[in-house]
């Protein structure tokens, strides 16, 4: 009786999770990418935050758009950029790349391609908590302009 009621509960969750990503579907985010879960060769400690906001043109393929902000030790770096998702609607399981702009402090300018790969656990039937993996890789400046990190995000489908 367990496994039947545990299986219909996840079916539930799959399919209203399937749901969210459907055509016309409005998507708003925010991120906090730092707190030492990102590394840059030329960054020791970083605290950042992001803020998306996207629209899905057909079933799982969004497209999105970010400002973000992120603080280190000299610096103050800010981005804005644009790119796109697919969602895998089987599981919430999503990727993602986009190109941004990254303005320095230190007047350094920066043009990065970000992948990302991420899950969308749906906390109810909007709100989802969202774990990522990202790369952000300059096209300026490779050895000392990329970073890794992990970022965790509370995102709203509407």
């Amino acid at each position: 009786m367990k496994k039947i009621m545990l299986s219909l509960l996840l079916l539930m969750a799959a399919v209203s999770a399937n749901a969210q990503f459907e055509k016309g579907t409005t998507y708003v985010s925010a991120s906090t990418t730092g707190l030492g879960l990102s590394y840059s060769s030329s960054e020791k400690f970083n605290f950042g935050m992001e803020f998306n906001g996207g629209y899905f043109l057909q079933k799982a393929w969004m497209l999105y758009g970010t400002l973000g902000y992120d603080h280190t030790r000299y610096t103050d770096h800010f981005q804005i950029g644009a790119g796109g998702r697919y969602y895998f609607t089987q599981n919430g399981v999503y990727m993602g790349i986009g190109l941004q702009y990254e303005h320095a402090t230190k007047s350094i300018n920066n043009v990065q391609l970000c992948p990302e790969v991420g899950y969308a656990f749906f906390v109810n039937h909007f709100i989802t908590i969202e774990p990522a993996v990202y790369y952000h890789m300059s096209l300026n400046d490779f050895s000392d302009g990329s970073k890794v990190g992990l970022k965790i995000g509370l995102g709203f489908y509407f």
